[in-house]
């Protein structure tokens, strides 16, 4: 820009005032960067997922159980290439704090997962044992098992017939995907849909959802349609939709994530606003008689004008990319310490778009009133005091 150096000097002409707005700028923008990341996350359901893949649950609410029965007319339906299913346990480990995702699955779930690497001979191993699991490599890691250790999951919704919580699972194998954008799926534990439906004491011959593997996803519209048909206006209603989809809806059950990461910064940014503002508006007041003297230089009012929102659009950026970089390094750590519920390794592109704009949109609201000023002042006045 022409005047990049007379903005600058601007901006250090009260060096303590401009570092501490930065700082502030620096800490709303760090935490966007945190909090829009991960709802980005939620809304896109964490990971990328196999487009060829749909999933069937029920059309009230994926806590409500569909009927073992579905299985046959599913696998029946035309442009169904396979179909399995599974259905959530919410067990323990330990400690509340210990909380990671586990549920129960029929035969050949794996088989529809080809992308969790896993030895041919932990999956032989724990197809024989009624009572096997088997977790990502993650969680394993996280905890020091080994195969043949025996895991003691409490259950928090569906006790033993003999009123019991302990649900004792033997360690029969581990996976892991390649893909390190979907490595927060290795922090999961799987174990037999059977074990669970023949020893829970509340729910059998039930099923949580279906996962169907189409014989093409141009057909997935038509195929949706035609499972969701089967159970039309009867007590267990479908609703088929892709996997993304379903894991959005699956992550809303435990909390709106961009309604709260909504809320958080609407109230950091009209505080911002009101900082920054009153930051320009000082600055502009404090230098009346300087901008009078660039008008006498031969400044015109559209360039005073254009000067200020330039300044204070360069502030709000320089805090506001500094903040998102720093989230941008902390981004691994943080996705690291969620247990797999954010698999993320840098803020994602949307989250850059959107906090940019946000930075030009901010700083041209707060320079706007101060530029405004600047434009429309009377030289001689300004000279003279006034």
């Amino acid at each position: 820009m022409k005047y990049l150096t007379l903005i600058w000097a601007a901006l250090l002409r009260s060096k303590t005032r401009t570092v501490l707005t930065l700082m502030s700028v620096l800490a709303a923008f760090l935490l966007f960067g945190l909090l829009d990341s991960v709802r980005v996350a939620f809304n896109s359901g964490g990971s990328e997922t196999n487009t060829n893949r749909l999933v069937v649950s029920s059309k009230l609410s994926i806590t409500q159980m569909l009927p073992y029965s579905l299985l046959s007319r599913i696998e029946s339906t035309p442009g169904v290439q396979e179909t399995v299913y599974a259905a959530w346990f919410g067990g323990i480990y330990q400690d509340q704090k210990n909380f990671f995702p586990n549920f129960s699955v029929g035969p050949g779930y794996l088989d529809m997962y080809p992308e969790y690497v896993i030895d041919p001979a932990q999956v032989k191993a724990w197809n024989a044992d009624r009572t096997g699991a088997i977790v990502g490599e993650s969680l394993a890691n996280k905890f020091g098992w080994k195969i043949g250790d025996t895991i003691p999951l409490q259950a928090t919704i569906f006790p033993q017939r003999d009123g019991s919580n302990n649900w004792p699972l033997v360690l029969r194998g581990t996976f892991r995907l390649e893909d390190s954008k979907r490595k927060g799926e290795e922090n999961q534990l799987i174990f037999h849909w059977k074990h669970f439906d023949e020893a829970n004491l509340y729910v059998n011959g039930q099923v949580g959802w279906y996962i169907v593997k189409l014989d093409s996803m141009e057909q997935a519209t038509g195929v949706a349609q035609a499972i969701d048909a089967l159970s039309q206006n009867s007590s267990h209603e479908t609703k088929t939709q892709t996997e993304q989809a379903f894991n959005q809806s699956f992550a809303k059950q435990f909390a709106d994530v961009g309604l709260i990461v909504t809320g958080i910064m609407s109230a950091v940014f009209f505080t911002l606003l009101l900082l920054t503002g009153n930051t320009m508006a000082q600055t502009v007041r404090e230098r009346i008689p300087e901008l009078a003297v660039l008008k006498t230089l031969g400044f015109t009012n559209r360039a005073v004008l254009v000067l200020v929102l330039a300044e204070s659009v360069l502030l709000i950026l320089l805090g506001g990319v500094l903040g998102m970089l720093i989230a941008n390094m902390i981004i691994p750590a943080f996705s690291s310490a969620s247990g797999g519920i954010v698999a993320l390794s840098s803020i994602p592109t949307q989250t850059w778009a959107l906090g940019l704009a946000l930075m030009t949109g901010i700083g041209l609201i707060t320079g706007a009133s101060p530029a405004m000023r600047a434009k429309r002042l009377n030289i001689v006045d300004a000279l003279a005091g006034r």
